[in-house]
């Protein structure tokens, strides 16, 4: 009988995050198992393929490396939170720019991670060391379990980070009117005005969202520089990404903690049904979102129960309306109208070709034309292109 992916994949989450948690505990780190959980279940992937080798030192070595800002730069900074935050998050995406394209899909990494220490009360070195134990040992054991449960019928070895990291670039070109290349230099990367453009506005943002009341502005700052993207249409796909998965993501824990407590038992519970529950309802695309959204909730719920997880919501939701505002005010840039113009000069050809820079254009068209409600122009446009 076939043992299906869809089946193993929640069962493989829940185990992960169930050994992560308890192996922390007992080796000494488990104010840091929250890393390490999250990180151990978005490194398993739905269908068991195998993922970089690389990508097992990148992470660890790029969170080490914000733990360490953060921490380094806490006690030197004696400023208001809003000012080290601002310089903090601008030190963080410097380092994250560093990265060449194909790491692209890491970048946000780094200053996700930069910014914990300036919000925890005791914030010292031997926590940064605890986190980072948490997150390799997050995907040491995520890891070792994927290869114990794949089967000869999965996926073969594909380097995803490899084809999002080439996407990005390849969608960043067309959006620039410019053919992909195999990657941008280091000036290149420095001087792109949407890099730049987020960079001010994720400075901002904390003290926005303390100016506008929210009870975890933190969450402001993490929806701008994690959803900001350089076109409207991908903008909105992330927000609408982000809302589904930390909507959904808050139900499992939600529901089992609330019963059971926190437990490596419940946390398997909560993990593996939030692995469960996304593909069964035809959102897979979220999960990964809703993983992380299930971890943190379960890093943050014994002391926040009463608030945590509304509050995170409407702080979130903030987030998503400053970086479409951003989008839409400073360098507005349409990816369906930029598809619309290379659409027409691809239909002049004989046949049609959907080039390259179409296809990276089609995911932030898609979604622009369904918030606009031009779906169906922009799918006959796209069904012309590749002959049917």
């Amino acid at each position: 009988m076939t043992f299906p992916a869809a089946v193993r994949h929640p069962l493989v989450v829940g185990l992960v995050a169930a050994l992560v948690w308890s192996m922390a505990h007992a080796l000494g780190f488990g104010s840091g198992a929250a890393y390490g959980v999250v990180i151990g279940a978005v490194a398993v992937p739905a269908d068991f393929r195998r993922l970089p080798a690389p990508l097992f030192v990148v992470v660890p070595v790029l969170a080490g490396v914000a733990l360490g800002l953060g921490t380094l730069l806490k006690p030197l900074l004696e400023a208001p939170v809003v000012w080290s935050f601002a310089i903090v998050a601008l030190l963080a995406q410097l380092i994250g720019q560093l990265l060449p394209d194909r790491l692209a899909m890491l970048r946000s990494l780094v200053p996700t991670l930069a910014i914990l220490p300036l919000l925890g009360s005791n914030s010292t070195w031997l926590s940064a060391w605890h986190q980072l134990l948490a997150v390799v040992l997050g995907l040491a054991v995520a890891r070792a379990l994927t290869t114990a449960f794949r089967l000869p019928c999965d996926t073969p070895a594909v380097p995803p980070a490899a084809h999002a990291a080439h996407a990005a670039h390849a969608a960043h070109a067309a959006h620039a009117g410019q053919p992909p290349a195999a990657g941008r230099t280091l000036s290149q990367r420095l001087a792109d005005p949407y890099f730049w453009r987020k960079v001010v506005a994720s400075t901002l943002a904390l003290a926005v969202g303390q100016g506008l009341g929210a009870l975890s502005p933190k969450y402001v700052y993490f929806g701008v520089v994690l959803l900001l993207n350089e076109s409207l249409g991908a903008t909105l796909a992330r927000v609408r990404d982000r809302m589904i998965g930390v909507t959904l993501g808050v139900l499992m824990p939600w529901l089992v903690f609330n019963l059971f407590g926190v437990s490596s038992v419940s946390l398997a519970l909560v993990m593996g049904g939030t692995a469960a529950l996304l593909p069964a309802l035809g959102l897979g695309a979220n999960l990964r979102t809703a993983l992380i959204s299930s971890g943190v909730t379960f890093a943050g719920y014994q002391a926040l129960a009463d608030w945590y997880i509304p509050t995170r919501w409407i702080a979130y939701l903030m987030g998503c309306g400053l970086a479409l505002l951003v989008c839409l005010v400073f360098q507005p840039t349409s990816a369906l109208r930029r598809f619309h113009v290379l659409a027409a000069a691809a239909r002049a050809s004989d046949p049609p070709v959907l080039t390259s820079e179409l296809k990276a254009l089609v995911p932030s068209a898609r979604e622009e034309a369904l918030w606009l409600g031009q779906e169906e122009r922009f799918e006959a446009a796209l069904a012309g292109l590749r002959g049917g």
